[in-house]
């Protein structure tokens, strides 16, 4: 992937995703997350400014970084909205977990599943409402 990226511009936003997303498939965030932000800081990543979002809070959730992995995504939840929308509260629910916010990970875990089951939406909806205000 360095290689055909080194094809394009240096600052290149779709190059610096595509190497980020390259070094975090082989298990290495800590190459990753730079690039994700290079990429982001750059403004022009379009369509895939969500994907890079949510994957540089996974990799950050990945090196011991949760608090500010449930920032971004926090953040990216108020910001958008698009066929990422459940996905990114899947790593959401992932990194409060890791900062002791369990039942607020579990009531977004549910609240993404929910419109999804073909059965009880309302009360799957209504129990994830209810472990946060009850929390």
């Amino acid at each position: 992937m360095d290689a055909l990226a080194s094809e394009r511009p240096e600052q290149d936003a779709a190059a610096l995703f595509e190497r980020a997303c390259a070094q975090d498939s082989t298990g290495h965030s800590d190459l990753a997350v730079p690039l994700y932000r290079q990429a982001l800081a750059s403004g022009r990543l379009g369509i895939r400014r969500r994907r890079a979002t949510i994957q540089l809070a996974s990799s950050l959730r990945n090196m011991g970084q949760s608090a500010e992995s449930a920032a971004l995504l926090t953040a990216e939840q108020d910001a958008d909205t698009d066929e990422l929308d459940d996905a990114l509260k899947a790593f959401l629910a992932l990194a409060l977990a890791d900062v002791r916010r369990e039942r607020e990970a579990l009531a977004l875990a549910l609240a993404a599943l929910a419109p999804h089951l073909p059965r009880y939406q309302r009360s799957v909806g209504n129990y994830a409402r209810l472990l946060v205000e009850e929390g």
